[in-house]
């Protein structure tokens, strides 16, 4: 018989490492079937045909944790064709499931087709969305939670219940007639109110226990309207923001932009005394405060809340919502998906390899109006710009550069694997803009009024900027990001406000290795970007191919 020979010390931590390791790459695979169809619903009161999933509107929660491979066969019982998108999740070398107009085919009235994209170093709160025909208008919604793996500690303590609160603001119209008339050149009205998951006043409710913490993910999923999110005599720790841990800070009222989403911590109260209490989510800057109403209850509560809301911001103080978004720092200790801190990632000593001012305006082309980028209303190819790219069918695009005229292109930026860019959003209108990059985060640097020039970088966050994927730009003023292009693929870049989305306000940056600059799509190693679906729909050009 051999004798047991014990480890050495450096063995002993060879092995653990590697433990650790596998345990880090772990991942499960979950499948879920989703079936897309109207429902007659009157969140307001007021009858309407609303997108359900599954019966259920918003749709169900997506929970998944860092790594899993998600599986998501949706089946299509609308009249028209649908694709969904996966806000702010990165579909890491993998654009093909980015379910937007230039990546995907649509899935058809009566048939089905299966997303599979894995959650690749991803952590925090996100939401899903119909990319297609302004059926956002409609519903079809839900939220997406994305844990911690167990080694990864989360630096606060483990929250008691998590609770995903999906606010927005709801238009009584029907989208179809909401479509015609931005088809028409007449943008959409104010809204009806604001709903908070997808309920009218007072009946979202929310079960608190005495002492227990909770961690609300709040997610603005409406089509244009920034929001105020508080709640009556609870102050909010604010912790993660779009897959990103933020330095802790209270805040009585959050201001929340169009496509955006927070993760904050609650503490019940030791004793409520008999009361419930407010959660309002109220419109800004807008001529007319709507406000959405929620409740929360204690288990001793006598009834609804009773009394005056609590009080938001002034409607139209925006040097409130500035230095509020100015106030949110990075974590640069805490680890998210991977072991390594935050900051860990020096992203202000990279050298910048290119620089976009990108100015969003409205214009007439032709006899109607189009929302454009530095003059350019993208228009949608009769085929998606990933198929032709593949199948090298050749297709005229223009780089988004101040054009002499207004006019309509399909607008695409072509980039290298690890460009560094910078990009400037100027807004010279009167309304607060939302911006979003699929496939990626970015670092807001800054953001200023009036005219964005070179001296402004002097006072940019190089250190602990919030790291996200939609950011509000004001009105009359500037917001600078700085983004690592990482991700090969075919990225959407994008107005997080639906009319102007629709109406033609978004690019693609295509990114792809200076070592297949030339090659075909089809020769692209699968290390490097994932090969086209075994099931991938084909429509336009590509359709018999």
């Amino acid at each position: 018989m051999n004798p047991i020979r014990l480890l050495t010390s450096s063995e002993l931590c060879l092995c653990t490492c590697f433990l650790l390791v596998l345990i880090y790459r772990g991942w499960s695979q979950l499948f879920y079937d989703w079936t897309v169809s109207y429902s007659q619903l009157a969140p307001l009161g007021v009858d309407k045909q609303v997108i359900v999933i599954n019966g259920m509107f918003p749709g169900p929660v997506l929970y998944a944790s860092t790594n899993d491979v998600v599986n998501v066969n949706i089946y299509n019982y609308l009249t028209e064709p649908f694709l969904m998108t996966w806000n702010g999740v990165q579909m890491r070398k993998n654009s093909w499931q980015d379910g937007v107009q230039e990546t995907n085919c649509p899935i058809l009235p009566g048939q089905n087709w299966t997303y599979s994209f894995q959650l690749k170093d991803q952590i925090g709160s996100f939401f899903y969305f119909p990319s297609l025909l302004l059926h956002k208008a409609a519903g079809g919604y839900g939220a997406i939670h994305l844990n911690n793996l167990p080694i990864i500690p989360i630096p606060f303590p483990q929250p008691y219940k998590d609770y995903a609160v999906l606010i927005g603001d709801w238009f009584n119209a029907d989208y179809r007639d909401l479509r015609a008339s931005l088809e028409n050149g007449v943008f959409l009205p104010h809204p009806d109110g604001i709903l908070i998951n997808g309920l009218g006043p007072n009946q979202a409710r929310f079960e608190f226990e005495p002492s227990a913490t909770y961690m609300l993910r709040i997610s603005n999923v409406g089509l244009k309207t920034s929001l105020n999110f508080r709640i009556e005599d609870h102050p909010m720790l604010l912790v993660e923001t779009e897959g990103s841990y933020l330095i802790q800070q209270y805040y009585d009222s959050l201001d929340i932009h169009v496509g955006q989403s927070y993760s904050v911590l609650v503490t019940a109260k030791n004793q409520a005394n008999g009361k419930s209490y407010y959660m309002v989510a109220s419109s800004r800057f807008t001529i007319l405060e709507h406000s959405g109403i929620g409740v929360i209850h204690y288990p001793d509560a006598a009834g609804d809340p009773v009394g005056p809301l609590p009080l938001g911001p002034g409607l139209s103080n925006y040097n409130f919502s500035i230095e509020q978004a100015r106030s949110m720092r990075w974590d640069l200790i805490a680890s998210a998906a991977r072991p390594n801190p935050q900051g860990s990632y020096h992203y202000g000593t990279i050298p910048i390899t290119r620089t976009l001012i990108l100015e969003n305006n409205v214009m007439v082309i032709g006899s109607k109006r189009r929302f454009t980028i530095n003059g350019i209303s993208f228009m949608h190819s009769d085929t998606p710009l990933k198929l032709l790219d593949y199948f090298q069918l050749n297709e005229e695009s223009k780089y988004a550069a101040a054009a002499a005229l207004p006019s309509s292109a399909t607008s695409v930026v072509d980039a290298f694997y690890r460009d560094f860019f910078h990009i400037v959003f100027q807004n010279p209108l009167l309304e607060v803009q939302s911006w979003h990059i699929d496939g990626y985060n970015f670092f807001v640097v800054g953001m200023g009024w009036g005219l964005w020039d070179e001296s402004k970088k002097a006072g940019y966050n190089i250190v602990d900027a919030v790291s996200r994927s939609t950011a509000q730009v004001y009105p009359l003023s500037w917001t600078a990001i700085l983004m690592e292009l990482d991700n090969l693929g075919t990225w959407n870049l994008r107005s997080q406000n639906a009319e102007n989305g629709y109406l033609g306000q978004e690019l693609y940056i295509r990114v792809k290795g200076v070592w297949n600059w030339l090659d075909e799509q089809s020769d692209i190693s699968a290390r490097d970007e994932a090969p086209i679906p075994d099931n991938v729909i084909k429509c336009g050009r590509a359709a018999d191919l």
